[in-house]
């Protein structure tokens, strides 16, 4: 067993010890305390050992029987196949396919797609036999996958070593606030998020896990926004984990008085760009937002701003167990808790991972970002112009919910523009365009805009099944919108 695991295991246990009357785990149905949070992990322990496999999937939704699973598997040295609730059959079958999971452990409505996948089920367990060929490099704890830019996942594979140190440092991060409720908005499968609910309880906290279906959560872009703050209303946490799009929804409904963030203590905010302009509006509702930055091969964060260490529009300073250096063009390079491969490939054996991010350090050491190297795009005027920072300002605004940037070889930026309602005039998009402009420089500016017909989703192909825009794709579809008025 690890270091880091051990240390995790045994603050477990002393939890379990010390704080037997503390709730730990908290559902739609029932409350744990750490005392059977601690006996039930090593009971399930015992399951999996039984079963005599070397990987498991989980494909459960939130709630107290995901996280004990995902704590069993852990501690018992097995590999967990996180899978998230938005990916699609296809993917699904193709991540059990690839990660060869002996056992899934799966919410009863998948039964038809398991039994099409040749798996047959014996108590809580879905089977299936493959051969001894391993895939994954030795000391896979978790293999979590990526969609990227295709509809294939890519599977990466993270030590238990990689993934509680950055559990621990998140703990360490958080202390000043001292949260004792984190609330998990995010699917367990998302490493964020789990890595998150590992940093609950290392300290101790309560660790409320409503379903998805309870939230209001509906795949990877949308939610019921009532039932989403009826149960922040409900629960009071302390600590959330957001993506931009979840931090403009609360920022909304508490600008209407519909949120009222007095319990929050401490709000990660990570995945995506944020705009400075939400930062602020976060800020003057209340809403205590620490943003970072990280990624899955990486074992999630690598920065993240902190109460006294915080510089709005950076994303923080790099976490004690990381190293980041710039590359000659301004790629961001990480050393710390990188991945141990990805699944099928040869070990990943250099010190540094190049992050394909481009960012800039400040003389105290934030690092800012500075969009996708890949995705930067170079106007007839010869300025490098990164379309997720203007994308960014245009959606984290009242009126747009989608959008997307063009200005390759042209000299004006183009914009597609979905809105949140059907019924919003064109005449507000157009000031939400300008309002965008004013805090972005001439080059970076949208000129032109076109109104979409529909929206991106995963159904149509415009978006990755984790929510990101499929930008090839996209500019082939609507290459005559972008380019009808690139000399106008």
């Amino acid at each position: 067993m690890s270091p880091e695991m051990e240390r995790f295991k045994q603050t477990l246990r002393n939890h379990a010890e010390r704080k037997t009357n503390v709730t730990a785990l908290w559902d739609d149905q029932q409350k744990l305390d750490y005392a059977t949070l601690y006996a039930e992990v090593v009971y399930r322990q015992q399951r999996l050992r039984d079963e005599r496999v070397k990987v498991v999937a989980l494909a459960l939704d939130n709630g107290i029987d995901a996280m004990l699973w995902d704590l069993a598997a852990l501690f018992e040295g097995l590999t967990c196949v996180a899978l998230p609730p938005f990916f699609s059959p296809a993917q699904r079958n193709h991540c059990l396919e690839q990660s060869q999971a002996e056992r899934v452990i799966a919410a009863p409505e998948l039964e038809e797609e398991l039994q099409a996948a040749g798996y047959e089920k014996t108590g809580e367990f879905w089977c299936r036999h493959f051969g001894d060929s391993i895939r994954m490099p030795k000391g896979t704890a978790k293999l979590t996958f990526t969609s990227g830019t295709t509809g294939t996942p890519k599977g990466v594979c993270l030590s238990a070593e990689s993934i509680l140190r950055v559990a621990r440092e998140l703990d360490q991060a958080s202390k000043p606030t001292d949260p004792r409720h984190h609330l998990a908005l995010l699917p367990l499968a998302i490493l964020l998020e789990n890595i998150g609910c590992y940093a609950a309880l290392y300290a101790s906290a309560t660790l409320s896990l409503p379903s998805q279906k309870a939230l209001g959560m509906q795949g990877t872009s949308g939610a019921d926004v009532q039932r989403l703050l009826g149960c922040l209303a409900t629960r009071a946490p302390e600590s959330l984990i957001l993506v931009p799009q979840l931090l403009l929804m609360l920022v909304s409904a508490a600008e209407q008085k519909g949120f009222d963030p007095q319990h929050l203590r401490f709000a990660a905010v990570g995945g995506a760009r944020v705009a400075e302009e939400l930062l602020q509006r976060a800020e003057s509702v209340g809403i205590p937002v620490f943003e970072g930055y990280g990624l899955s091969e990486c074992a999630s964060v690598v920065c993240l701003n902190r109460p006294h260490v915080h510089r709005p529009g950076s994303v923080g300073q790099p976490l004690p167990h990381v190293d980041i250096r710039l590359a000659d063009d301004g790629e961001v390079l990480i050393k710390g808790a990188t991945l141990l491969g990805y699944l099928g490939d040869a070990p990943h054996t250099d010190e540094w991972w190049p992050s394909g991010d481009l960012g800039e350090f400040d003389p105290q050491g934030f690092l800012y970002l500075k969009g996708r190297k890949k995705h930067q795009f170079v106007t007839s005027f010869g300025r490098n112009v990164n379309p997720e920072w203007v994308e960014a300002e245009l959606t984290q605004r009242s009126h747009i919910a989608q959008a997307f940037v063009y200005g390759e070889a042209m000299p004006h930026n183009h914009a597609l523009l979905w809105p949140h309602r059907p019924d919003c005039p064109d005449e507000q998009l157009a000031a939400a365009v300008a309002q965008a402009n004013e805090s972005l420089p001439d080059y970076a500016q949208v000129h032109h805009w076109t109104r979409l017909d529909q929206p991106f989703t995963h159904a149509n192909g415009l978006l990755t099944a984790n929510g990101r825009p499929r930008r090839d794709t996209i500019v082939e579809r609507y290459r005559a919108q972008l380019t009808e008025s690139a000399f106008s």
